[in-house]
């Protein structure tokens, strides 16, 4: 295509070919997002260390003066790094729970449950020695076993579906635990609510 020139004196000048538009190439700025199953270790999905807060209980009555304190919100901030290690953790936690909760079923075998749970939390905090890894072996204890069992290789306990199931497990990052247990069952009638 030719377009037709127009000097500034109103003359007509020579056709000059048009030139063609460059389209910018868009940056791509977007987090990743969690794979299902997860697979992204949180230290990536969270690239800038600014790991979610989750739910802040303000100090009320007798200890407002921690919040108003000048001297004491130099403390808090003094304990950031130990702050974003436990929401790291506990990030990692949180989507480990949640995948576990998706798939759990009658009829695993436990030990394959705890295991397939483990392998999920290691890959989330990305498992570095004492630096980041399981805070302690996955607890899955059925019925009348209150807490602490875990089974060992070889085990064959199957979850049924008349079982009450508890789950507990926890992470770390740099010895900050994060820890918590919750009841599976699948048979409606042990619902209490």
């Amino acid at each position: 295509w030719y377009q037709r020139r127009v000097r500034a004196n109103g003359e007509e000048g020579a056709a000059a070919p048009a030139k063609k538009k460059k389209k910018k190439k868009k940056k791509n700025n977007a987090k990743p997002v969690q794979t299902d199953p997860p697979s992204i270790a949180i230290g990536d999905l969270f690239a800038d260390g600014n790991y979610p807060e989750g739910e802040i209980q303000h100090y009320q009555d007798d200890n407002l003066w921690r919040m108003t304190s000048q001297e004491m919100k130099m403390k808090d901030y003094a304990f950031e790094e130990a702050l974003r290690d436990a929401r790291q953790a506990a990030e990692a936690h949180r989507t480990v729970r949640q995948y576990v909760q998706s798939w759990i079923a009658p009829g695993m075998k436990m030990i394959d449950i705890c295991e397939r749970l483990e392998d999920c939390s290691r890959k989330m905090v990305k498992e570095n020695g004492l630096l980041a890894g399981l805070a302690f072996p996955t607890g899955c204890s059925l019925n009348h076993c209150a807490a602490h069992y875990t089974p060992n290789p070889g085990d064959k306990t199957v979850l049924q579906y008349d079982d009450v199931c508890k789950i507990d497990f926890g992470t770390h990052i740099n010895g900050r635990i994060i820890d918590c247990a919750w009841t599976v069952h699948f048979n409606p009638s042990l619902t209490l609510w």
